[in-house]
């Protein structure tokens, strides 16, 4: 797949607005670019695997995973349309991918060399900001995600993803926005583990769920029963 196919989806992308179409299929040379289709669950990067490309979704979603030693899979973050994968990788000493990335669903994904980036820097400051910006941001996530995640409770885990959605969704009833399986991931627990936490707040009178929804009843921190 060539520039001229996803012009109109790549010139919508914030770093390119000071670009016209034009300058971007000129700038764009065929050796320092892919545009490339993922069914859902291939893997985009194997983990250690070099950073070769900056990496723009076009569509679709993709997940920074890593599956432990007992098979979890923790979900670390999900990338959308328009989001940049490599930023913080393609000009490190040591650029190597720390985990694994993978399509969450069906994707297209523009693979930019870092040839192609130099270029893009040099012809646009907006582009050399954006493109900064992209890596600072993922830096900040990356250490909040890292402290979110060491040392909490299932359980902490659990009313910390349901009272945002809560917030979000301006309702005490939680339309989840994902699959129990796919939250499990996202929490780096078992899928059986997160059952039986459930049940747990359920018999502690903190929730109530069916297949769809959990209900807040309490956000009050009950004490947590031995396993």
């Amino acid at each position: 797949m060539n520039i001229s196919s996803c012009i109109d989806a790549i010139a919508s992308i914030s770093l390119f607005r000071n670009f016209t179409k034009q300058e971007l299929i000129h700038l764009f040379k065929s050796k320092e670019y892919m545009i490339k289709q993922y069914e859902k669950s291939q893997v985009v990067h194997l983990q250690h695997e070099i950073c070769s490309h900056v990496d723009i979704v076009l569509e679709g979603e993709v997940a920074v995973q890593n599956i432990t030693e007992n098979g979890n899979i923790l979900t670390l973050s999900i990338f959308s349309p328009q989001d940049i994968i490599g930023a913080n990788l393609i000009f490190a000493s040591s650029n190597y991918y720390p985990m694994t990335v993978a399509a969450v669903s069906a994707a297209s994904i523009l693979h930019m060399q870092r040839e192609l980036i130099i270029r893009l820097c040099k012809n646009s400051e907006n582009f050399m900001v954006g493109f900064m910006n992209s890596i600072s941001d993922r830096s900040i996530f990356l250490t909040d995600k890292i402290n979110a995640l060491s040392g909490k409770t299932i359980r902490k885990s659990i009313l910390d993803f349901l009272t945002y959605e809560s917030m979000r969704q301006k309702s005490p009833v939680v339309k989840l926005p994902l699959s129990k399986k796919d939250l499990a991931e996202r929490l780096g627990v078992q899928r059986t583990s997160l059952s039986r936490e459930l049940n747990k707040m359920r018999k502690d009178g903190l929730l109530e769920y069916d297949a769809r929804t959990i209900t807040l009843m309490n956000t009050q921190m009950k004490p947590e029963e031995p396993e």
